[in-house]
């Protein structure tokens, strides 16, 4: 365990070095946010819906503000993939899936946080309609909280799975541009789920997709309520035990099989 907790400190520190492309990012996310706010409230001119747009702004801006915890990948698996060198850390006395998972949690969480935190807090600031909303109530924040950690999970046993398909194939490119256009779409990144038809929704947000934010925003705008916190958790952590024991058995199957070329 020390030496995962040690991967995991040495990531966190590397992270916190990249404060040029974290500036870069906020700026970059409060402009998509503010774009994307601007179309629902033209379209909510246009005609009415019977979700609140202050609940639908709120759904972008928590969006936006994790999206980099969604979509982070670790571009040194990548090339140690593609040029062989992932050789050796099969050498390295550790779990190799472990050892990355580790990782990308790091990447993720405080990529994350330092993104997030400074664009929630500009959100909070904005015009009613506009901003974000306060959460519906103290226990709805918690347990959104706690819905957002199951979420990091299912989203880093993703980017593991991508990775062992990046294994077989060698070029990253293709099953990562697939996987990710499903998981914008499908996690509400693209169009809230909120705004999807009750018998879509029924299906989608069964989906690992939408464990990854979207059910902790239905928690913190009180959508679902407290009372369907066991479901939600439930539901969360079968999907992270299920794609974690996915992403073990393709990993494994991979090394049986690994072929390393060059010099």
């Amino acid at each position: 365990m020390r030496a995962y907790f040690s991967v995991f400190r040495m990531r966190l520190k590397m992270e916190l070095q990249y404060r040029g492309a974290m500036i870069g990012g906020i700026i970059c996310q409060m402009f998509f946010g503010i774009v994307l706010v601007a179309l629902y409230h033209a379209l909510y001119e246009s005609k009415g819906q019977a979700l609140p747009i202050e609940q639908v702004s709120t759904y972008v801006w928590l969006q936006q503000a994790f999206f980099r915890m969604m979509v982070a990948t670790d571009p040194d698996l990548n090339d140690k993939i593609k040029n062989g060198s992932i050789s050796y850390d099969l050498c390295r006395p550790v779990n190799l899936y472990w050892f990355y998972y580790i990782r990308i949690a790091a990447q993720k969480l405080m990529g994350s946080l330092m993104r997030g935190i400074p664009m929630m807090i500009v959100a909070f600031l904005l015009p009613k309609g506009w901003g974000m909303s306060l959460p519906a109530s103290i226990p709805g924040l918690c347990s959104g909280l706690v819905a957002l950690f199951l979420g990091l999970l299912c989203m880093c046993a993703l980017e593991n799975i991508t990775m062992a398909f990046t294994m077989r194939t060698l070029d990253p490119r293709g099953m990562q541009s697939l996987l990710g256009l499903l998981m914008v779409t499908l996690s509400g990144n693209l169009l809230p789920l909120t705004l999807f038809p009750d018998s879509w929704q029924k299906v989608i947000t069964m989906l690992p997709y939408a464990q990854l934010l979207d059910a902790s925003i239905r928690l913190y705008s009180g959508e679902y309520p407290v009372s369907d916190l066991p479901v939600v958790l439930l539901r969360q952590a079968g999907w992270a035990i299920v794609l974690i024991l996915l992403g073990i058995w393709m990993w494994e199957s991979n090394r049986k099989k690994m072929i390393i070329q060059g010099g």
